[in-house]
C-alpha cells in the first residue's frame, strides 16, 4: 500500500510539481491550496505524512495545519516547509511537535529521503509534550515583542508619525491595555472593565486629543494591536490550548473594543463614570 501524503501549499505552480516527483517514488499525494481544505481532509481522511508550507497565505498558517494533524492524527509524521532557514518563530514548538522542516528551495530527492527516514525510523523517540498555555500567558510571555511590533507598524504610519512624539509616548498606553488584557482573561466569571482600566483609557484619549490624535487615529492604534495580539497568538498556536482560543481572543476583542470606546468618549469630553469592579 502506497504511503498516503497531504501537501499543503497555496503555490499552483509547487502544488503541480512536487505532488509528480512524491509519486515517482511511490507515494500517495493528496494536495490542498489552503487552511480550511486542509482541515476538511484530516478529518476525513487517512494520511501518514503531513507536508506543509509555513506560510499559506497568511505567515504561521502551517502551524494551523500542524496542529490539526498532531491532534487528529497524531502518529503522522509532520514535515514544514519554510523559506526562512533561520526562522525562530515558535521553534521551540517546531522543535517538539513537527519531525522535521525542509528549507525552500526545496531539493526533491533532500524532501523524498527525509520523508522515507522519518517513516522508516523505527522507535524514532516520541515527541516531547510541552505544557499548553492559555492567551493571556502568551500575551503576558510576549508583552515587549507586542509592544515593539506596534511601535514599528505605526511609526511606518505617515499621518500618525507626523504628530511628533517619542516612542515612549506613543506606547505609554499599550502596556495598560495587555495588562487588563491579561487580568480579564484570567477572570472566572464574566469579564468586566476594571476601574483602573476604564479610567486608563480615558487619560488616553483625553492625552492623545492634547497630542492633535484625531478619532480615526485613534481607533487605527486600536485596531493594529488586535492585530498584532493576534499574530502572535497565531505564531505560537503549536502551544496554544485550542480548546479555549476561539473564546479567549473573543474577550481579547471585546476587552479592547471597551477601552477604545473609553478613549473615545473621554476625547469627545463626554467621559462617563465607570461602572466596573
Amino acid at each position: 500500500m502506497k504511503t498516503r501524503v497531504l501537501f499543503v501549499d497555496d503555490e499552483p505552480g509547487i502544488r503541480a510539481t512536487l505532488p509528480a516527483v512524491l509519486e515517482m517514488h511511490d507515494f500517495e499525494v493528496t494536495t490542498a491550496s489552503n487552511v480550511p481544505a486542509a482541515l476538511e481532509l484530516i478529518h476525513k481522511e487517512a494520511f501518514q505524512v503531513l507536508l506543509s508550507d509555513l506560510n499559506i497565505g497568511e505567515p504561521g498558517d502551517g502551524f494551523t495545519v500542524v496542529s490539526a494533524m498532531r491532534r487528529v492524527q497524531p502518529d503522522a509524521v509532520t514535515i514544514i516547509i519554510t523559506g526562512f532557514p533561520a526562522f525562530e518563530t515558535a521553534l521551540e514548538a517546531i522543535r517538539s511537535q513537527v519531525d522535521d522542516y525542509i528549507v525552500k528551495p526545496t531539493d526533491a530527492k533532500h524532501l523524498v529521503a527525509t520523508i522515507q527516514n522519518k517513516l522508516l525510523s523505527a522507535g524514532r523517540p516520541p515527541r516531547r509534550s510541552i505544557a499548553t498555555k492559555r492567551v493571556r500567558e502568551v500575551i503576558d510571555d510576549n508583552r515587549d515583542l507586542i509592544v515593539s511590533e506596534w511601535l514599528d507598524t505605526i511609526e511606518r504610519m505617515p499621518e500618525i508619525v507626523a504628530i511628533p512624539l517619542s516612542g515612549k509616548e506613543r506606547t505609554d498606553h499599550v502596556p495598560q491595555v495587555l495588562d487588563e488584557l491579561v487580568r480579564v482573561l484570567r477572570s472566572p466569571g464574566p469579564p468586566e472593565a476594571s476601574r483602573k482600566a476604564l479610567k486608563a483609557a480615558a487619560k488616553h484619549g483625553t492625552t492623545r486629543r492634547e497630542q492633535g490624535y484625531t478619532i480615526p487615529m485613534l481607533l487605527e492604534e486600536a485596531r493594529i494591536l488586535r492585530c498584532i495580539i493576534t499574530r502572535i497568538v497565531q505564531q505560537n498556536l503549536l502551544v496554544v490550548e485550542i480548546s479555549s482560543l476561539i473564546g479567549d481572543l473573543l474577550q481579547v476583542e471585546d476587552s479592547v473594543c471597551v477601552q477604545v470606546n473609553e478613549a473615545v468618549r473621554a476625547f469627545l469630553g463626554q467621559e462617563k463614570k465607570p461602572r466596573a469592579a
